[in-house]
């Protein structure tokens, strides 16, 4: 909001407003757009996660890898040969380690 009228009142020019709060003009434009459709509280915070994620590993191939790390302690590697192997699933272990990282499951910080 501060933004806003600092671009109204203040210098009246948005490119100076903009390098005086260190923000692009895209960035100016998107609150003023934001503020004129929904007031204040078109300002606040929103989430920067996607809407939709078609590349996610599937819930069933997550299901087996959480499956295989809690009753057989296999590690990564370990997993993607098992699924490879035994279910035709062929998944990257960067991808695996991702998965377990993003679980909890992982013995590393």
């Amino acid at each position: 909001m501060a933004v806003l009228r600092h671009a109204e009142g203040v210098t009246g020019n948005v490119s100076l407003t903009c390098r005086y709060y260190g923000i692009s003009r895209n960035c100016f434009y998107k609150w003023q757009r934001r503020y004129e459709e929904e007031g204040i509280e078109g300002l606040r915070d929103r989430s920067s996660a996607p809407h939709h994620s078609p590349n996610a590993t599937d819930a069933d191939i997550v299901n087996k890898i959480v499956y295989l790390r809690h009753n057989h302690h296999f590690g990564p590697m370990k997993i993607r040969m098992y699924l490879k192997r035994y279910h035709d699933i062929d998944i990257a272990c960067s991808a695996v380690c991702r998965i377990l990282k993003q679980l909890g499951l992982t013995t590393t910080p």
